[in-house]
This record gives structure tokens, C-alpha cells and sequence, in this order.
């Protein structure tokens, strides 16, 4: 969006309501489009994204007054995740959210009672009645699912794209490296499930974006970067009226790192385990075959190989300790 609509000073328009409701915010345009539907606080303790949505929907709302002839291309609806935890302040309650979404586990859902549920089955049943109830309404073509997220960890943000070349081009277009194979090392997240044969065969597209640490001020900006370079690729809004300075903040941010990389291994990790990981790790930081990189109740934990480790764990909850990616060539 052109610089009349004030993104240039995003930072000072954060005045968040902590009461939350499950829609952030939602904007039909005057002419059909896609569907994009972007979460934000699948976890309770990732509030960038929560922001970032509720900022841009304020910033929607003037862009037509603003600038006459912006046009928008399709409907947009940003979601709350996790609303139990996110008032809680907590990565979730029972069990994560974000590794709920299979498909035995989603079809499981919606066909249980409510009082049935744990908690955050109870968020999978509400989100996807929203969901459903939107396609319904609006029977978009396609539909794009972006899952905004932050990590424990310094570094570089990065996207995750699924094995559909629609998700690897709009990740690419986020302007921050993208991690393939990632849905090997972890199950049940929305990439997982946000597929055509999920809707009734329509085009469903999906990314995830992590903008940066948790608490880094700059990951809202990031995130609605982020968001705003995927609503221009995927045609929502038009090229001149998206500002280039969101393509600078992320490319200047990820200048040094790689810009495709490959998942090597994924170390999963339980309460019981007792894992703690060696301090002041950062994503994308070089790690050689037999560094030491954490410890649990067996012991220490050694790379398996040289790479690249990313989100390496420092909260208290969560079910991977850290992930070794390696960078692709040819990109």
C-alpha cells in the first residue's frame, strides 16, 4: 500500500485490545478474489502476528479514503489461534494447537460435542466453523492460509513452504529464506492440512512466515511485510499501491542468509525428557558434527551433522528441542 496509508510508521498505531475475540478483523473488496485467511497467536506467547493483522485492518479501513484508487482484489479475514492461551500468555494450555491439524484429528473434531473436547481441540472445532461458514459464504476460487509466527530465538525469520510450488512462489515472494521439507520433521500443523482435498477441491494454498523473537518490537513489522507481500503476489492488491519499503525491510534482514534451504533433521522432545538447550543459539547459526548443542536426562546432545540450526527451544513448552536445516543451490 502506497505511503499515504501511514505503514511507513506502523510501529506508533500499536494500541491493542488484550480482550480478544476470535476474528481480528475482516475486508471484502469491491471485485472477487481469493480467500486469504491468515492467523495470528496459534500460539498464546507469538503476539507479532495478532498485532500486525489487527494493525493492517485498521490501516485498510483508510486506505480507500486515502488513496482513491486503491482496489482490493478478494476477501481477507485474520483469525486468533489459540484464544485460551493467548490469554493466558502461554504457547497453549493442553496440547499445541499447531500440531492438532490432521486430518483424523480435524474430522474427529468436528463430529464431537463440545464438552467433549480439550482445550484446544475446542479452538480447531470454533476456527474451522468460521472457516467453513466463510467459504460458504464468499465461495472463493482459492483460498491462501498464511500462519503467522515468532520464535524463542534470535536470528533470521524465515518461511515455510509445503511441497506445492504456489506455496514455495508466494514464500519466495515474502522476501525471507524459505525452508523446504519442514512438514517431514513435525506433524499436524495448518500446512498440513490446508489442502484442495480439505475443501471440497478447491485451490487452497498455504505458507507459514516466522517474523523473529518473540519479544523483537521489529517482528510486527516484519509480519506485516510479510502479509502485505502476500496479498500483492497473490493478487489482492496491486504492485504500485505496496510500498517497496516492506520488500527492503525483509530483504535487508535476511541479506546474509540463504535464500532456499532443506530440513536435515528434527530433534522431538517430550516433558519427560528434561531438555535444556546450551545457551545463546541463534536461527541460521553454522553448527559441525559433533558440537555440543543441548542435554537432557540421558545425557549430552550432539549435531548429528554440519548445518544450520534453527529455532532452538527457550520456553518452557513446546515438542521439537531444535531443528539442522542445509542450504540449497541454485536459488
Amino acid at each position: 500500500m502506497e505511503q499515504s496509508s501511514g505503514l511507513h510508521s506502523f510501529t506508533q498505531l500499536i494500541s491493542y485490545d488484550m480482550k480478544y475475540n476470535r476474528i481480528i478483523g475482516s475486508f471484502t473488496g469491491q471485485k472477487q478474489g481469493p480467500l486469504l485467511i491468515c492467523f495470528g497467536g496459534m500460539h498464546g506467547n507469538e503476539l507479532a502476528g495478532v498485532q500486525a493483522l489487527d494493525i493492517i485492518f485498521k490501516l485498510l479501513e483508510i486506505e480507500p479514503r486515502t488513496n482513491p484508487e486503491f482496489e482490493f482484489f478478494g476477501r481477507f479475514l485474520g483469525i486468533h489461534g489459540n484464544l485460551s492461551a493467548l490469554e493466558e500468555g502461554q504457547r497453549f494450555i493442553e496440547k499445541d494447537l499447531n500440531r492438532l491439524w490432521t486430518d483424523e484429528n480435524v474430522n474427529r473434531i468436528l463430529n464431537t460435542a463440545p464438552e467433549l473436547l480439550n482445550t484446544e481441540e475446542k479452538e480447531v472445532q470454533e476456527i474451522m466453523n468460521i472457516i467453513r461458514h466463510e467459504v460458504d459464504i464468499y465461495q472463493p476460487d482459492k483460498i491462501v492460509m498464511l500462519d503467522l509466527h515468532t520464535t524463542t530465538a534470535h536470528g533470521g525469520i524465515f518461511s515455510i513452504a509445503t511441497d506445492d510450488p504456489a506455496s514455495v512462489k508466494i514464500a519466495i515472494e515474502l522476501h525471507a529464506p524459505v525452508i523446504k521439507g519442514m512438514l517431514e520433521g513435525i506433524k499436524g500443523t495448518t500446512l498440513h492440512y490446508f489442502r484442495p482435498d480439505n475443501f471440497e477441491g478447491r485451490e487452497v494454498v498455504g505458507v507459514a512466515f516466522e517474523s523473529g523473537q518473540h519479544e523483537d518490537p521489529l517482528s510486527v513489522n516484519r509480519a506485516i511485510a510479510a502479509t502485505i507481500n502476500c496479498m500483492r503476489t497473490i493478487g489482492c492488491v496491486k504492485s504500485e499501491h505496496v510500498e517497496n519499503r516492506h520488500d527492503k525491510l525483509l530483504i535487508d534482514f535476511s541479506k546474509d542468509l540463504p535464500k532456499v534451504s532443506e530440513l536435515i533433521m528434527c530433534h522431538s522432545i517430550t516433558d519427560e525428557d528434561a531438555f535444556e538447550m546450551l545457551p545463546d543459539f541463534k536461527n541460521f547459526q553454522k553448527i559441525t558434527k559433533g558440537q555440543l548443542l543441548a542435554q537432557d536426562k540421558n545425557g549430552p546432545i550432539y549435531a548429528e551433522s554440519d548445518g544450520l540450526i534453527l529455532m532452538p527451544l527457550y520456553q518452557p513448552q513446546g515438542d521439537d528441542g531444535f531443528f539442522l536445516i542445509k542450504a540449497l543451490e541454485g536459488y
